[in-house]
């Protein structure tokens, strides 16, 4: 999935691997957690995701070029607290728009700390009507401070990765 003329490039090669095996030389991340039951949970879950839900309800969320997430869409991250924030660009690799798995993945762009790809997604298994929230990422450190964070940026992001997917929960 090459970069559109005009718009800048990913920060890595690899575009679209979250929706496949991830490379090597990333950190892999992985969280699924089931959210409830239902199609119906499903539909309103996808909707969520795909309006950025996720992002809004941990509080990062910055802009998006669209109202629902479309393949090349720009949106920003804000990543920190106060005055210690960074604003981070992301673009849409991809869409999932299958009947059972619907989502999106963003990869970073020049100018956010970290390198690599996540997908934010939610699932339907028919066998036992339940719906499921996804986070999966490839990573690396793109900056001194995401390097010298090491394993603090790692549980960060696993806390985080719970938040978007309690964004998504049912209240």
């Amino acid at each position: 999935m090459a970069d559109e003329p005009d718009t800048p490039p990913f920060t890595y090669p690899e575009t679209g691997a979250t929706d496949r095996e991830f490379p090597a030389g990333y950190h892999h991340f992985r969280l699924r957690r089931q959210i409830g039951t239902g199609r119906a949970l499903f539909e309103s879950a996808a909707q969520e995701v795909l309006t950025y839900r996720m992002q809004r309800g941990v509080g990062i969320f910055g802009s998006a070029s669209t109202p629902s997430a479309a393949h090349g869409t720009a949106l920003t991250v804000r990543l920190g607290i106060g005055p210690l924030a960074i604003t981070a660009p992301c673009r849409v690799v991809y869409v999932l728009d299958e009947p059972n798995r619907r989502g999106f993945a963003y990869g970073t762009l020049p100018g956010h700390p970290e390198i690599g790809e996540e997908l934010f997604a939610v699932e339907y298994d028919p066998a036992d009507d339940s719906v499921h929230g996804l986070i999966a990422a490839f990573s690396r450190p793109g900056t001194w401070y995401t390097r010298l964070g090491g394993p603090v940026t790692r549980l960060l992001q696993s806390y985080i990765a719970g938040k978007y997917i309690d964004a998504i929960r049912p209240a």
